[in-house]
């Protein structure tokens, strides 16, 4: 039997129409627009798109979108008072910065300066404490899509066998989190794990998120697992013509799919989850600042 596909396209578009709703009432009720600003240093091409889709559908859903595009000279010290600026704007309720920066900046102070209230992002040092202690923090984009996923397909995760294999500060550690406050059994294994085919094997859940192609095979999969596959990794498809490439996951998907009870596909699985949980931490964000009720469904 194949395996579910979990459509993260669609679930997305979901999210963002939630949190659409959520904007229009806050408009409503309060006069109140959530705002959100993007700072990207430089000229790195896939940066810019990502920005670019960010500000439209920012505005798609009737927030406000502030995009500060800075010249790839900007020290660090300009980026920092831009930064102040942001923090003390009542306007702003989430800010984000784009990484990577140019290397004369350092990325943790960049993080650290924003206000965490208004981290979007969650990658601030008193979010990933916040997480890490089971309190109220904002939570990073993608492990905070990939739970809504994952909730939704399973209802209650208590109880599961839950493997993440990863241990980065923005998806794999975040996400041991996350399926630790749902009572999942937490393992996060990595490249130095002594037996990664036997310890993914146990899982109920496999989150993929280590950024090499399909490094995960078929058999490493447990019949009947949800598979979450992180991964957006080029790889050359001379099928397609020459100098052609192709987005894969980290999953070997035609072998993980014939196993697995569900999986996210790579593209149209994490992905678009990403951007949309950007969209629903700036309307808690926004919520928390002026002392209103939480969009439900929204937060982890």
């Amino acid at each position: 039997m194949a395996a579910t596909v979990i459509d993260g396209k669609a679930f997305a578009a979901n999210v963002r129409e939630k949190v659409a709703g959520h904007v229009s009432r806050l408009k409503a009720d309060h006069g109140i627009t959530p705002g959100l600003a993007v700072v990207l240093v430089g000229e790195d091409p896939a940066s810019e798109v990502y920005v670019r889709n960010k500000g439209k559908q920012t505005v798609e859903v009737g927030m406000a979108s502030f995009e500060h595009k800075l010249d790839a000279s900007t020290t660090q010290e300009e980026l920092l008072a831009l930064i102040d600026r942001l923090n003390n704007d009542p306007s702003v309720h989430g800010i984000l910065c784009q990484l990577p920066v140019p290397d004369h900046i350092d990325g943790d102070t960049i993080i650290n300066a924003i206000d965490p209230a208004k981290d979007v992002d969650g990658f601030h040092i008193s979010n990933v404490g916040l997480l890490g202690t089971g309190q109220k923090s904002m939570v990073p984009c993608t492990p905070l899509g990939c739970l809504m996923m994952l909730r939704d397909h399973h209802g209650s995760l208590s109880g599961m066998d839950a493997v993440v294999i990863g241990r980065s500060n923005i998806v794999g550690k975040p996400m041991a989190q996350l399926l630790l406050g749902d009572s999942c059994t937490v393992t996060i294994a990595h490249s130095r794990t002594k037996d990664l085919p036997g310890t993914v094997r146990r899982a109920d859940i496999v989150v993929a998120a280590v950024g090499r192609p399909e490094m995960v095979p078929g058999d490493w999969i447990k019949p009947g697992a949800t598979v979450i596959d992180v991964g957006i990794n080029r790889i050359p498809a001379p099928e397609k013509g020459e100098g052609k490439m192709k987005l894969v996951g980290d999953c070997d998907y035609a072998s993980c799919a014939e196993v697995a009870g569900a999986i996210t596909p790579v593209p149209g699985g994490v992905g678009p989850m990403t951007i949309a949980c950007l969209l629903a931490n700036t309307v808690t964000a926004c919520c928390r600042a002026n002392g209103l009720e939480e969009p439900e469904g929204l937060t982890a």
